[in-house]
């Protein structure tokens, strides 16, 4: 008899814990809002800094973007981080997105090296969180999901490769790229083993602070901080502000905390396919039609590797 209760105890029980909680919308359309702001990113940054030295724009940035979330601070009262382990892992975060994602990769375009070097080079970040994630976040990344990854990175690399600006670029350029690679990778698992579930006004406060507070001696120390304001210098400026400091980071975090790391990361696949055909679009960079292959190999790549790997074998080192 307890046998056949057994069953019939379980399925009352999965009937009053009631329906698995929805997906949240604003999470459903976060990947496809932080790709369009995060691609169109490249190519407007690419304008903002023909009128401005790199780490001045840089400094611009972040004293807006402080000045924006200032006042909705006051507002809605944030709360502070709970304990020194809290400030610290706020601080890595922010050094290493603003100051070593963002100030590398500006260094590297007045360096010498093309959008589309940059590009493919930051690509390669998922390969560095799917080998790394095991280790230091504890997930698994099943073999379904390194099949998207490899298709990933080869559709990312025909659209780049194929773009008539992707050439030789300067030792010092290829540094910063491989420095801004390697800048967001470790956020990207530092967020995900020792993020919690804080504001994202005090977060992004936090984090812009520090990207201010690394950025403003290095810009006064070696650039003379001049800026010729345009119109297209403004709008820029007013792009990179809203779209990418505020709304794009906000929705990388949220979907880390949110997502295994290696699935969120595989986002950045798409990036240089997109942003190539924004600069098309923006810049008149031409693109030729062998990128658009890429692009579709690269979005098969993204959709397999995004997907839940139920079902799935799973790729594990062997002991040594």
């Amino acid at each position: 008899m307890k046998r056949q209760l057994t069953p019939d105890l379980e399925a009352a029980g999965a009937l009053a814990a009631g329906p698995a909680p929805r997906r949240p919308l604003w999470l459903t359309l976060a990947p496809a809002l932080f790709l369009l702001l995060w691609s169109g990113g490249f190519s407007v940054a690419k304008l903002g800094l023909q009128h401005s030295p790199p780490l001045t724009f840089l400094v611009v940035r972040f004293a807006l973007t402080l000045a924006v979330l200032l006042p909705v601070a006051l507002v809605l009262r944030p709360p502070l981080p709970e304990s020194r382990a809290a400030w610290r892992d706020l601080t890595v975060v922010g050094f290493l997105i603003q100051a070593g994602y963002f100030g590398l990769c500006y260094l590297a375009y007045t360096l010498g090296a093309p959008a589309g070097t940059v590009a493919i080079i930051v690509s390669l970040q998922p390969i560095l969180v799917g080998l790394l994630a095991p280790r230091f976040t504890g997930e698994q990344v099943t073999l379904g999901r390194w099949i998207g990854l490899v298709l990933g990175l080869a559709g990312a690399g025909a659209v780049v490769l194929t773009r008539s600006e992707v050439g030789g670029t300067s030792t010092a350029g290829m540094l910063c790229c491989v420095g801004a690679l390697l800048a967001m990778t470790g956020a990207a698992l530092y967020e995900k083993r020792r993020g919690g579930g804080r504001h994202p006004v005090m977060v992004n406060l936090i984090q812009y602070a520090v990207g201010l507070v690394v950025m403003l001696p290095l810009a006064a120390s070696f650039e003379t901080m001049h800026i010729e304001w345009t119109w297209s210098e403004v709008a820029s400026m007013a792009y990179l502000v809203i779209g990418n400091s505020l709304v794009a980071v906000s929705l990388l975090l949220a979907m880390i905390r949110h997502g295994e790391v290696s699935r969120v990361s595989a986002l950045f696949f798409l990036v240089p396919p997109l942003a190539a055909l924004m600069a098309w679009g923006l810049l008149g960079e031409v693109l030729p039609p062998l990128a658009w292959g890429g692009m579709a190999l690269a979005a098969l790549g993204v959709a397999i590797a995004s997907r839940a790997g139920s079902g799935m074998p799973v790729l594990r080192r062997r002991a040594a």
